[in-house]
């Protein structure tokens, strides 16, 4: 009995340190693996490829193995389209422009992109895109005609229908998105999380119906408001955003929840991160890793959000994670491997 309950201790001393290790970072490692005059705050990570989409209609990939890189032009017409939101399925890549006109775009026949939604209009400005499943996506918009614009896929992306207002939660006022990361919205099962600058829609079945959700984030101003969210399972998620004029501010920028969304509280409040434009959760950690970054840098928290270490001052848009200790980052001009130690 007493060799018994030594090994018990020695297993969960072991399983202990283990996690330990995997959670709590304390540096981080910049690899460039692109760079181009271009502003980059949509990358979705394929297979062993990463895809991205920017400005100036340029889009393309690379090879996470090689390090290759391969790149395109879309023009559509004589427009040249600003991309800040991508997404896949097994079969297809996605990226979808901002402003008028809204141009969507999956890939087509021998390689080139097809269009498959197209929307016109001045108050037109599309800010992020996912999918739930191979069938089944979803991309959010500013708001327009009494409310936030959804459009959904049941198709594998080849159709989107726009959803009308009656059946979406009606705007409040100054409520819109920040086209920042292409995080805007979280799936998780049949869920969907929508962060607006006011607010956060919930769907529980797949945007057919819709609620809505308060969280303490500060919003009163134009600029400021939730710019960020993610879920590590159907109950923990966190969103994060601030005021990109104000970007010291490390007060009511930042919450999380256990219960789905039903109640969010404020995290770490008038401690890091300041303003931030991005947060993920890092794989693997039982949702004790999150990474939050911005152009303010990169903050790491290794306890649920209740503490955070700044990691890096380099500036960033958006990050995907790969595995528990490598993530992908894009912003100006460059895309690089962050490995976390």
């Amino acid at each position: 009995m007493r060799y018994f309950s030594f090994l018990l201790v020695f297993i969960l001393l072991v399983s202990c340190s283990q996690v330990e290790k995997k959670t709590l970072f304390t540096t981080v490692e910049l690899e460039t693996l692109y760079t181009d005059s271009l502003s980059i705050r949509a990358i979705e990570l394929m297979g062993n490829s990463l895809a991205f989409a920017a400005n100036k209609g340029t889009f393309g990939s690379i090879d996470l193995a090689t390090g290759k890189v391969r790149t395109n032009v879309q023009r559509q017409d004589s427009l040249i389209p600003e991309f800040r939101a991508v997404a896949h399925t097994a079969t297809d890549f996605f990226m979808l422009s901002v402003a008028n006109p809204a141009l969507l775009y999956k890939t087509g026949a021998k390689g080139k992109m097809e269009l498959v939604f197209k929307e016109e209009d001045d108050a037109v400005f599309y800010d992020a895109m996912t999918f739930w499943n191979d069938e089944e996506g979803i991309a959010v918009g500013d708001t327009m005609n009494g409310c936030m614009s959804i459009i959904i896929t049941r198709d594998g992306g080849n159709t989107w229908i726009k959803l009308p207002c009656t059946n979406v939660p009606k705007e409040i006022e100054g409520e819109g998105a920040f086209a920042a990361s292409n995080t805007n919205i979280a799936v998780v099962g049949d869920n969907a999380w929508i962060v607006t600058t006011k607010r956060i829609l919930f769907s529980p079945d797949k945007g057919r119906t819709w609620e809505v959700q308060n969280t303490p984030i500060k919003s009163t101003e134009p600029t400021e408001g939730i710019y960020s969210i993610a879920f590590y399972d159907e109950n923990l998620g966190v969103a994060i955003g601030g005021d990109y004029t104000d970007p010291e501010r490390n007060t009511e920028n930042k919450v999380i929840t256990t219960d789905g969304g039903k109640t969010w509280t404020l995290m770490a409040d008038g401690t890091l991160p300041n303003y931030r434009s991005c947060i993920q959760f890092v794989p693997g950690t039982e949702g004790q890793g999150i990474v939050a970054l911005g152009f303010t840098g990169i903050a790491y928290s290794g306890d649920q959000g209740n503490s955070w270490n700044q990691l890096s001052d380099e500036s960033f848009f958006t990050l995907r994670f790969q595995n528990d200790s490598i993530a992908y980052a894009a912003g100006r001009d460059r895309i690089v491997r962050l490995t976390f130690r």
